[in-house]
């Protein structure tokens, strides 16, 4: 098994070169592992949404902001996230949210 720094670095620098798939697969893995850290979370998220594993998105989205219902960022990616999903009136409360926390949408 890797070291979780390693793995976080190369996952990072699978997301900045947007391989977005390869650094969802790494992400996933360390959200097994440390399931208590939000960023871990988001970004998995936002792996997700970039490399169109949509559905996957939303469900971490969700998981999230039942543990964080706080954060505007993750409510502004489940708007975005239903809007390319076709369902756009279902996120229109996240994107409201988000607003309401201070994200321009």
């Amino acid at each position: 098994m890797t070291d979780a720094a390693e793995t976080y670095d190369r996952a990072t620098y699978l997301f900045e070169t947007r391989d977005y798939a390869g650094a969802a697969d790494l992400f996933a893995e360390l959200v097994r592992r440390e399931p208590d850290k939000q960023e871990l979370q988001l970004t998995l998220a936002r792996a997700l949404y970039h490399s169109a594993q949509l559905g996957r998105a939303e469900e971490r989205l969700r998981v999230l902001l039942d543990r964080w219902p706080s954060d505007a960022y993750a409510h502004l990616l489940l708007a975005r996230t239903l809007q390319r999903a076709g369902r756009a009136e279902e996120g229109r409360q996240h994107l409201l949210l988000a607003q309401a926390m201070g994200l321009d949408g």
